[in-house]
């Protein structure tokens, strides 16, 4: 099974961006997508082959994820069941029968760090959440969790540290999460390589490749055998993030 994950930063602005010919080209079995950015009715995109499951954020213009997926998952659901995370469209979950599969939209602490404190409160809860469907059978995690984990996973670590998504908060809880029983699939595969997938549109971060590393395939620990390949498809445009690729047996 082939998964892809993408933040488009808003799925109208990357529709005119060649988005259809780039779905083409991936033919993967699911694509999760994040910050869509949209509201039920705001677009029509369908694809053949693929069922799609789309959460809305409440606050227009903001948020957002969705799955298209060639495999009809047995049930779905939106949101972990909290309500105070549950009106920013931010994780979507289908029962693949053998595997969950989680698409998420980490919130960010935003400038200032404003929003840490949120942001803790939302890592706790959504790692119960991970933990409460792992109980049950193993689970494939993927999207934008806001997140650069370890130094090599951004180009300026020193300069960055304690800023939003490289705080020793923000990393300690991924950690946990990863301590709780997941595993990063693209460090298992590639521990030494700096590859990034996120890059600031000023300054010309991008064609300067000032990057970081904050969409991930993270994986049940007991996944790790099926895990065949895990990319990032930095040569992809249309959005500041780039897909990221996973390739496991199941």
């Amino acid at each position: 099974m082939k998964l892809v994950s993408w933040n488009v930063n808003g799925l109208r602005a990357v529709a005119g961006k060649g988005f259809a010919d780039i779905f083409a080209q991936l033919d993967a079995d699911c694509v999760c997508l994040q910050e869509t950015k949209l509201q039920e009715g705001q677009i029509s995109m369908q694809f053949d082959g693929y069922r799609s499951y789309w959460n809305y954020a409440d606050k227009k213009g903001y948020s957002g994820t969705v799955v298209f997926t060639r495999r009809e998952p047995l049930s779905v659901s939106y949101g972990m069941g909290i309500d105070e995370h549950d009106h920013e469209g931010r994780i979507v979950t289908l029962d693949m029968g053998d595997c969950f599969l989680v698409n998420v939209y980490t919130p960010n602490a935003q400038d200032g760090l404003k929003r840490l404190d949120y942001r803790m409160k939302w890592e706790r809860d959504f790692r119960n959440y991970l933990l409460n469907l792992d109980r049950q059978k193993p689970v494939i995690v993927c999207g934008d969790m806001n997140v650069a984990h370890q130094e090599i996973d951004l180009r300026n670590p020193k300069t960055n540290h304690n800023n939003p998504g490289f705080t020793d908060e923000e990393r300690g809880q991924f950690q946990q999460l990863l301590d709780s029983g997941f595993a990063d699939t693209f460090r298992q595969l590639h521990p030494d390589e700096q590859v990034f997938s996120w890059w600031s549109y000023r300054f010309q971060a991008r064609s300067k490749n000032i990057g970081w590393r904050i969409d991930y395939f993270l994986v049940s620990q007991r996944l790790l055998p099926q895990v065949k390949a895990a990319e990032i498809y930095t040569d992809i445009l249309g959005s500041d993030h780039c897909p990221v690729m996973l390739t496991i047996d199941s």
